[in-house]
């Protein structure tokens, strides 16, 4: 089969004409899965590895064989399952296929997700040799018997001894966090929070912590096992984050995202702004600036199709105008720096932007949002119920 044909069996609408700067990479392997993973994470399946690999490269390649646009990588993003489980001999190997294919500069944003407990020597010259300049690492929480309840399986040493190692391979370093974690109590979060900004990072992420279906954390909090912060309880801790952090000189650039300047994640942004981005490996999302695809999510199905050049897409959506619009509001929201009032309001009619208008200054008086320089920007108040307003300023 040539590669135009197998190009459009796998994604029959994605314009292969776009430039695409950033590219996703998913290593799906992990050594064990958190209570609180909703993503497509395997355990127990290192002897799938190889061959996993061996599908990667050959998806990599016949989106290289078929890619027309420019050859600049803006941003190449390794992320997971679990990254630093990923065969150092292997790794080398999928870097050598991208350098040949792709410009790749000192510019260029790669990017590796790490867990404290897996990392060796081996693997910071590894990176090293790849090219790889910005690591993250997932924390999450330093107290140990609270990680042990999620099922996490480093600990505060852990944590600090890669911390002390990681700087080896880059100084772009970042941290995630979650917000919530039963468990962690209001002092506790204060407590690891001054402690994070003494850290040899540039970059922290903070996520709330969401319960999804299906997750061991789930069935426990319905069979109230757990119980959950109160909104009030979050809503004060997150503020108070902000507020702290920018005091340390790392600040707020997106609701979950802070960090000091000049080191905000190029290849989020790439998300934020809706620019074209392509995936690859199980459970790997493409975008093109229209139509969105996400792989395969079952191993198998994954590597079957890569084999017999049939289709891999488990999910795709060309989306409207409407939907286009409703993402922009949502992703621009989220930014410190805003929307501006003329995406807000891009192909809405008199009447619309009039009700608008009054909309928006009811939210400010609401101490939601503010208007400054002609764009909305949310507060820390508003940015915990995004949702609801995005709602309520695109259903006009």
């Amino acid at each position: 089969m040539d590669t135009k044909d197998t190009k459009n069996k796998q994604h029959p609408a994605y314009d292969f004409t776009i430039d695409t700067k950033s590219l996703y990479i998913h290593w799906p392997f992990c050594p064990y899965k958190c209570h609180f993973c909703p993503f497509v994470a395997l355990v127990g399946h290192d002897q799938y590895m190889p061959t996993y690999h061996q599908a990667l490269c050959q998806e990599l390649q016949t989106f290289i064989d078929g890619y027309q646009g420019d050859r600049h990588l803006e941003s190449i993003f390794i992320g997971g399952g679990t990254p630093s489980t990923y065969p150092l001999d292997l790794l080398l190997e999928l870097f050598e296929l991208l350098k040949k294919a792709f410009i790749i500069g000192p510019e260029t944003e790669i990017v590796i997700e790490v867990n404290p407990g897996t990392v060796t020597p081996a693997h910071l010259i590894c990176w090293k040799q790849a090219g790889i300049n910005r690591v993250s690492i997932g924390v999450q929480t330093i107290k140990s018997e609270v990680l042990k309840n999620f099922n996490r399986l480093h600990d505060q040493a852990d944590v600090y001894r890669l911390l002390g190692q990681v700087t080896s391979v880059t100084e772009n370093v970042s941290v995630d966090l979650i917000l919530g974690l039963p468990g962690v109590s209001p002092c506790d979060w204060k407590n690891l929070l001054s402690e994070v900004v003494t850290w040899p990072i540039k970059h922290v992420s903070i996520y709330l912590l969401t319960v999804h279906e299906g997750t061991p954390l789930f069935f426990d909090v319905r069979r109230k096992r757990v119980s959950l912060a109160s909104d009030d309880v979050i809503a004060d801790l997150y503020s108070w984050t902000v507020e702290f952090l920018a005091t340390h000189g790392i600040y707020r650039y997106e609701v979950s995202n802070f960090a000091k300047p000049g080191y905000a994640s190029l290849h989020n942004k790439i998300y934020w702004q809706r620019k074209a981005y392509r995936g690859f490996g199980i459970g790997a999302c493409s975008f093109d600036g229209h139509s969105r695809y996400r792989n395969q999510i079952i191993l198998q199905k994954y590597l079957d199709g890569i084999q017999n050049g049939q289709s891999i897409t488990n999910f795709s959506e060309t989306l409207s105008v409407d939907d286009a619009h409703l993402e922009k509001v949502m992703l621009g929201l989220r930014q410190a720096d805003g929307l501006a009032m003329t995406e807000l309001f891009a192909d809405r009619s008199i009447a619309q932007q009039v009700a608008g208008l009054e909309l928006l200054k009811l939210l400010e008086q609401e101490k939601l949002l503010t208007i400054k320089h002609d764009r909305c920007l949310l507060t820390s108040k508003g940015l915990l119920v995004e949702n609801e307003i995005v709602v309520r300023v695109t259903n006009l």
